[in-house]
Formats: C-alpha cells, sequence, structure tokens
C-alpha cells in the first residue's frame, strides 16, 4: 500500500502562493512608509521649547527664562509650572511666547523651589515639547 500524501492532504496550489507573496509585500510597504511618516512628523514639530534657567525672586514671584523655537506658527502656547520644596504646584503661567528667549514672570501663592517647563504647543501640535 503505498502512501500518497497529496491525496490525503491535498497541494498548494501555486496561485495562492504568489498572492500571499504580493499581499505581503504590499503591507510591508503600507507599513514602512506609515512608519517613515511617523518618524518624519514627530522628529519635526512646529514648536519646541528648552528652560533655559530661571530665578525665585521672593514669596510669591519667580522668573523663567525659556528659549522657544517656532516653525512657522504664530498661534504657539506654553505652560510652567512652578513647585514649592514638597513639590505641590504653587503657581500655573501659560504665555505666547516669540521666537528666541522668553523671560516670563510667574505669580506663586507661596515661596517656589523650582520651576518646571511643561512645553509649547499649537493647535496643529497638541503634544507638548
Amino acid at each position: 500500500m503505498s502512501l500518497d500524501l497529496s491525496d490525503r492532504y491535498g497541494t498548494r496550489r501555486s496561485g495562492q502562493r504568489v498572492v500571499l507573496i504580493a499581499a505581503s509585500a504590499v503591507l510591508t510597504v503600507v507599513f514602512l512608509v506609515w512608519l517613515g511618516w511617523v518618524a518624519w512628523f514627530h522628529a519635526s514639530p512646529e514648536v519646541q521649547s528648552e528652560m533655559m534657567g530661571f530665578t525665585i525672586q521672593g514669596e510669591h514671584t519667580a522668573t523663567a527664562v525659556v528659549s522657544v523655537e517656532l516653525s512657522d506658527v504664530d498661534d504657539a502656547n506654553c505652560k510652567l509650572r512652578a513647585l514649592a520644596q514638597d513639590h505641590v504646584v504653587v503657581g500655573e503661567h501659560n504665555f505666547s511666547p516669540v521666537d528666541g528667549r522668553n523671560e516670563v514672570e510667574i505669580r506663586t501663592d507661596r515661596k517656589a523651589d523650582s520651576i518646571d517647563l511643561v512645553g509649547c504647543t499649537s493647535p496643529d501640535q497638541p503634544r507638548p515639547r
């Protein structure tokens, strides 16, 4: 008795293999294009900000120096938080930055110990940077 596996399990048609390879190639190309777009989009934000320094001037005032880089956007918004020694937020300030150096004064409820730059956003960039 001879056992023919193709009779028992059937054989694959060559057309199915070609369709499977073509579909895999198309999905791979679509995924790579999407991945490239995501990497480019997140690598080139419209607004970037960096805390250059801060000074605590008194019981209810602190000043922060923030460097902001605006790329063809006019409507940006930045947020700063003043923190006390026990890490409680004692002041918060939103401001519209200009391109370059921004010196911002923050009013606080009590003496601040540090200032945290939350980041800057624009209408097309909701994630602070």
